[in-house]
């Protein structure tokens, strides 16, 4: 009997958890704000890129990442959308589509594919300060900037978030630490993302679900 209680409460937590949406619980952005769904919009920032070791991996698309496409990764943009990026070193520009999420490293915009960074010739500084115009968009995408979160904890404690974010780290490599104030309290989120679309945060919210995790999205 209290096995099948158990049970029975799992389930309703798992769709109270997906399903919710955490408009009350907005913290300080930590992305820049959105910009409009259409050609012509455009973002300064620093680009890095990825390849070895990736060659043949699915991306997040659906894809299969080839470091010789012209292709680029990224939370700032839709899948689907298609980039002009231009490294403000040197003025060399490169045409790239956004195929892939990424880069999960704090101050970066985009990266960039082998092939994209070599016509951008940024291959050995790792790194580039590039400006990336928007060519097209698809059609149905959100607003650029709008992402959405899976959020697991939130602590006043920065040690236990921590500890939370590594325990996930083994299995999500997408996890983060976000530390935000409100009214000069302190507090730490634990969150995964994040994702340009909802269905994914809710795949990713249900798989934690099912681990045991409390799980909501939220969006910014």
């Amino acid at each position: 009997m209290v096995e099948t209680t158990r049970i029975a409460f799992r389930s309703v937590s798992l769709m109270v958890f997906v399903s919710t949406f955490a408009a009350c619980s907005t913290p300080r952005p930590v992305s820049p704000p959105a910009l409009p769904v259409s050609s012509g919009a455009s973002v300064v920032g620093v680009a890095s890129w990825y390849g070895p070791g990736f060659d043949g991996r699915r991306t997040s698309s659906g894809a299969t990442y080839n470091r010789e496409g012209l292709t680029a990764a990224s939370t700032r943009f839709p899948l689907g959308t298609q980039l002009r990026v231009t490294n403000l070193d040197n003025g060399r520009a490169v045409n790239v589509v956004v195929n892939d999420h990424g880069p999960y490293v704090k101050g970066r915009g985009i990266d960039l594919s082998h092939k994209a960074a070599v016509k951008l010739a940024m291959i050995g500084r790792g790194t580039a300060p590039v400006r990336m115009d928007v060519l097209a968009t698809p059609a149905g995408g959100p607003a650029l900037g709008q992402r959405y979160f899976v959020q697991v904890g939130s602590f006043a404690n920065a040690a236990n978030a921590r500890q939370l974010g590594n325990r996930l780290a083994a299995s999500y490599p997408e996890v983060r630490v976000m530390e935000t104030g409100i009214d000069g309290d302190r507090r730490y989120r634990v969150r995964l993302g994040a994702y340009m679309d909802r269905h994914q945060a809710e795949l990713r919210a249900t798989s934690l679900v099912r681990m045991g995790y409390h799980a909501k999205i939220v969006t910014e």
